[in-house]
């Protein structure tokens, strides 16, 4: 099976580092995700992959990010058996096949054409399935998903890397688009962006986050229709167990240090009808 070279910069190269995690993971003796998409696509990628920092006692902190979106994913999708998915800022993540979704859910894999363009070699397609190659930001791309299910929007590890004005602007458009829906992501907080420079992922890609987000107030005054589901750093999570026991020793003495609690946080929301 022929290789594929790959050549990425800035935000598009840190999804390969989140990949090499998962395919670690997959390896795993207590594996968190299982995910054998990864570790097949790991195989079919020519790169580096020392470069990405990443090592097996590191993955599991990926993992257990996938985990805790993979089971609210789940979770939304039980409840909704025809659904709209906007995977938006998708990466090489295989959730659409880790969570194999019914045949009414139509499930867009959202991000950058040259990111589009490699997931398209790596993974198949499926039905209900589209990967669309487009800017997150750019205003275009919402207009055109259609608009007549509940609607799930799911952004892993991309409000950092927007501007506050751009991330704003895309979860007012899904709003302002559907009916009713969920919106689900995580976020770094204001000290979590100016700690950036310890990141090494981050750091080794060459680029730069921006957007730090203090806490719930921070989305609902901002957007409107909107109102909390669920609101928590990564150290409260229930996926946050199934780390080593060190690093769980770790994450509770970061959690003792308010400010470092809520340095990384996940979000949930939803607009519409209850």
């Amino acid at each position: 099976m022929e290789r594929i070279r790959v050549d990425l910069h800035g935000p598009p190269q840190t999804m390969l580092a989140t990949l090499y995690a998962k395919a670690l993971d997959a390896d795993a003796p207590h594996s968190i995700l299982a995910d054998q998409y990864a570790k097949a696509a790991v195989a079919r990628i020519e790169y580096d992959w020392e470069t990405t920092t990443i090592n097996a006692r590191r993955a599991p902190s990926v993992a257990v990010r996938t985990l805790r979106f993979d089971n609210w994913t789940r979770q939304f999708l039980a409840v909704h058996d025809e659904a709209v998915v906007l995977h938006v800022g998708c990466g090489l993540d295989a959730r659409v096949y880790r969570v194999d979704p019914g045949e009414g859910v139509r499930w867009f894999d959202i991000d950058y054409p040259d990111v589009i363009a490699l997931r398209e070699r790596v993974y198949p397609g499926r039905m209900n399935y589209r990967m669309l190659p487009a800017s997150v930001t750019d205003p275009s791309w919402v207009a055109g998903i259609p608009a007549d299910c509940p609607v799930l929007f799911l952004g892993e590890g991309l409000t950092m890397y927007l501007t506050k004005d751009a991330g704003l602007a895309l979860l007012r458009r899904v709003v302002d688009r559907f009916a009713s829906g969920e919106l689900q992501f995580d976020s770094f907080s204001t000290f979590g962006i100016r700690t950036q420079v310890i990141n090494a992922v981050v750091r080794r890609s060459g680029s730069k986050l921006h957007w730090g987000i203090d806490g719930p107030g921070d989305i609902v005054d901002a957007v409107p229709g909107v109102r909390l589901l669920a609101w928590e750093s990564v150290f409260d999570s229930d996926t946050f167990d199934l780390v080593s026991p060190a690093f769980r020793r770790l994450g509770r003495a970061m959690a003792s240090v308010p400010a470092l609690r809520t340095m990384a946080q996940y979000h949930r929301y939803a607009f519409g009808p209850a």
